[in-house]
Order: structure tokens, then C-alpha cells, then sequence
């Protein structure tokens, strides 16, 4: 909107608002404008959530020193949504159709979490969402991303080929139409592109759910996700750094930037009330939309499988819990004295705010060696 305004219209007649023809000048403030928006809104949306007895619910399961955090407020995700959404629809350039996109991927998974939260803490149904309907859901949201992305294939506006990690020139299609040579194959192609983009985004959104579970855990290392996607964002969109690094390149995608910079920004606010002890959780509806909107930025990129080393800590909490659950019906024995792995560290005897912190430099450290992995090819 205020790109529209101030640059498509006064740009000509006011030399200043050139600046925000430049996409690292409406990235900072996209992101300034965020975490504003959560720092001065987050005491009166806390308040309004203890109004509404709207409080956390700790599972009988879970660890039992966790117990004293029962009543927390928690759907905050709903204000780190808001304070993503309003920067990213004010400074991006709403004619191209990736921040629709991505801000299609953070709303539909958040308000399948926030379907969740509603179901545990306002109508107390203990368990929420049944895994049926949840993953029901998940996928259907998934399998409409792919199909906007399919729309923007046939109008040439996005490839199906992916980036591989080390690999300069090996970038399979996920269409894989040149492999299969016969158009009667073609079915299976799009078979595997939407059963793709499903993988991507459903597991990208659970493993974010799996890993809040501690006070200001799960959105610190979104932190650095989101600022691993966003330099991500701006080296895969710019032309002359895309050809240089020897990266499928995503024409006109530079404003999906925008929306990385907000997302930065957002959870960056929200930390300051979700840090150890924290005021407020993000609850399902923040960490599947989260984790929704980062698998699709990932698919807009064409960097799937480097979302698996940008999100590591991610992949390796979720992984845990199937290990797991493998474990417990397959040898009737646990691998991990309990699950996700915070807990596991946790049940050993290490304080709560050593578990964040060690987690948060291991997700720092893969982040960094995924983006090095852009020059290792």
C-alpha cells in the first residue's frame, strides 16, 4: 500500500521516495515496523488474553515441573501474525504475487492452530484437533499452494526445478516431466510435485509445533530461521548475486524479502514476552503458522532441502518424537527419557534456560552453514 502510494506515485515528483524503490530500505522497515508492532501491542493483547481466561494447557503427559506454567496466556501467535502481515502488505509490491503467497502459508496454518488453541483453551477439549483432522487440514492447505504454484508455472512465472546443496548444475525438476518423456506419465509427476510441497510444508510447520515446548525456544530459533530465509530471500531474487552463486533464481520474487524481514522482526518482538519466564506462549496457532509460512517461503525459493539444515534443530526435535514413539511400539523401550528432545535434556537435569540457550547456538551454527553451502558448490 505505502509502496503503491509513496514510490509507484511521488517517486517522480520527490526525489526522497526513490528509497523505497530499494528493496534492503523497505526489508528494514518491514522489519522495524514488526517488532514495534509486538513490542507496543503485546501488554494490552497479554491482557486481553488473561481476560479471557484464555491460559496455557499443560499436557498430563508432559514433564511435571512444567506445571506451575498451567494459566499462562498463550495464543499470542495471533499478534506475531498481525505484526507480519500489516508491514508486509504496507511495504511490499502487492502486484507480485509471492507475499500473497507466503502470507496465504503463515494464515492458513496459523488458523489451523488457532482452531487447535480454541479447542483446548476455550472449550477445553483436552487433546484439540484430532491428528485426523489436523493433518486433514494441513495438507489441504498444502496441496492449495501447490496449486497457485502450478499457476504461476504455466504463466512462467516460477520453475519446479529446486536447488541442491554443493551441487552447482544438478537441479531436478519436481514436475520430473523431462525425466518421465510421455505425457500419459504426467499424473505421477504431479503426484510427486503436490505429495513435494505437502512434505515440505506440513513437516515445516509440525517440527516448529514439536519445539515450543520451552520458554522462548521456538521463537528464538525462528529468529534465525527467519533471518537465514530473508538473507536468502535477497541472494536467490537479485539477478547478478543469483548468477554469481550459481542459484536457481526466482524472477520478481524479491518482495517475498519483504515478508522474511516482517517475519524476523515479528518473532523478535514477541521473544521479549515469551523469554524465560515467559508472559505469554505463541501456542499452535503461532508455531504452525510459523512453521507454515517458513516451508513456504522455502518452496517459493526453490531451497527446500536447505530448510532442512536452516531449521536443523527443527528437523532433530521432530525426529526425536518419531524416533520415539518407533521405539515404544516397536521394542517396548524409550530411547529418550522423554520427548521432544528439550525434555529429554531437561528430565537430565539441565536447567530450562541452558537447554534454550544451547539449542538456540546449534541453530545458529547450522543456519550459518547453510548459507555457506552457497558458496560450497
Amino acid at each position: 500500500m505505502l509502496y503503491w502510494l509513496l514510490f509507484e506515485k511521488l517517486h517522480t515528483t520527490w526525489g526522497p521516495m526513490r528509497l523505497f524503490g530499494y528493496v534492503t530500505f523497505r526489508v528494514a522497515l518491514a522489519s522495524i515496523v514488526a517488532m514495534l508492532l509486538t513490542l507496543i501491542l503485546g501488554p494490552a493483547f497479554i491482557e486481553r488474553l488473561r481476560r479471557f481466561q484464555v491460559g496455557q494447557y499443560i499436557r498430563e503427559e508432559g514433564p511435571k515441573w512444567h506445571s506451575k506454567k498451567a494459566g499462562t496466556p498463550t495464543m499470542g501467535g495471533v499478534l506475531i501474525i498481525f505484526s507480519i502481515a500489516v508491514p508486509t502488505l504496507l511495504f511490499s509490491n502487492l502486484k507480485s504475487p509471492y507475499p500473497w503467497l507466503a502470507l496465504f502459508g503463515l494464515g492458513s496454518y496459523g488458523a489451523i492452530g488457532f482452531l487447535d488453541d480454541y479447542a483446548k483453551t476455550v472449550k477445553k477439549q483436552n487433546l484439540g484437533l484430532t491428528v485426523k483432522q489436523k493433518f486433514g487440514l494441513q495438507f489441504l492447505a498444502a496441496l492449495a499452494i501447490g496449486f497457485f504454484l502450478l499457476l504461476l508455472h504455466a504463466n512462467g512465472a516460477y520453475s519446479t526445478a529446486i536447488n541442491v546443496p554443493f551441487f552447482k548444475q544438478f537441479r531436478p525438476n519436481l514436475l520430473i516431466e523431462s525425466l518421465l518423456g510421455s505425457p500419459y506419465t504426467y499424473p505421477f509427476a504431479f503426484v510427486f510435485f503436490f505429495g513435494f510441497v505437502a512434505f515440505t510444508l506440513v513437516g515445516a510447520s509440525n517440527s516448529v509445533n514439536l519445539t515450543d515446548g520451552l520458554d522462548g525456544l521456538a521463537i528464538g530459533l525462528m529468529i534465525v530461521a527467519s533471518g537465514a530465509v530473508t538473507a536468502l530471500a535477497y541472494l536467490g531474487t537479485h539477478r547478478e548475486f543469483a548468477t554469481y552463486l550459481d542459484i536457481e533464481r526466482v524472477p520478481g520474487g524479491s518482495e517475498l524479502t519483504i515478508f522474511c524481514g516482517a517475519m524476523t522482526g515479528a518473532c523478535l518482538g514477541f521473544l521479549w514476552y515469551n523469554a524465560h519466564p515467559a508472559e505469554v506462549f505463541m501456542g499452535d496457532v503461532g508455531s504452525l503458522g510459523l512453521g507454515g509460512a517458513l516451508g513456504t517461503v522455502a518452496v517459493l525459493l526453490k531451497q527446500e532441502i536447505l530448510l532442512g539444515f536452516i531449521g536443523g534443530v527443527f528437523i532433530i526435535e521432530a525426529l526425536s518424537v518419531i524416533a520415539q514413539v518407533a521405539s515404544v511400539r516397536l521394542r517396548g523401550k524409550r530411547l529418550f527419557l522423554m520427548s521432544p528432545l528439550h525434555h529429554h535434556f531437561e528430565s537430565l537435569g539441565w536447567e530450562e534456560s541452558k537447554v534454550i540457550i544451547r539449542f538456540w547456538i546449534a541453530g545458529l551454527v547450522m543456519a550459518l552453514f547453510a548459507l555457506t553451502t552457497l558458496k560450497l558448490r
